[in-house]
């Protein structure tokens, strides 16, 4: 038997236009070996949770942060003095053309 003559693929005979590996081609059976081992080789790894279908590691647990606020805050005076009420500045609206015309802001005292 000369096996140059056999092809590497070979339709198949059940109707469908699909090919086979040819076994008694050399190539043919060295690429159903090939595709033998590779899904043994990958059954194996699943099986045993393995390679790449390892799974992912665990993240560390979460753990706040530090714990360095109190509340209510403490009694203690403020370091700025706060502003009196008759001091604050409030926006005002003024039309073009009368006194303070573009000052967006003035003093209420």
């Amino acid at each position: 038997m000369n096996d140059d003559d056999e092809p590497v693929f070979k339709r198949s005979k059940w109707g469908t236009n699909r090919y086979y590996y040819n076994p008694r081609n050399p190539l043919g059976l060295t690429l159903i070996v090939i595709s033998l081992l590779f899904a043994g080789t990958a059954l194996i790894l699943m099986a045993n949770r393995a390679g790449p279908f390892r799974p992912p590691h665990d993240p560390a647990p979460w753990s706040p942060p530090p714990f360095d606020y109190s509340w209510p805050p403490h009694s203690s005076p403020p370091t700025t003095p706060a502003p009196t009420p008759g001091t604050t500045s409030t926006p005002t609206h003024r039309g073009a053309g009368g006194p303070g015309a573009g000052a967006g802001y003035t003093a209420s005292a």
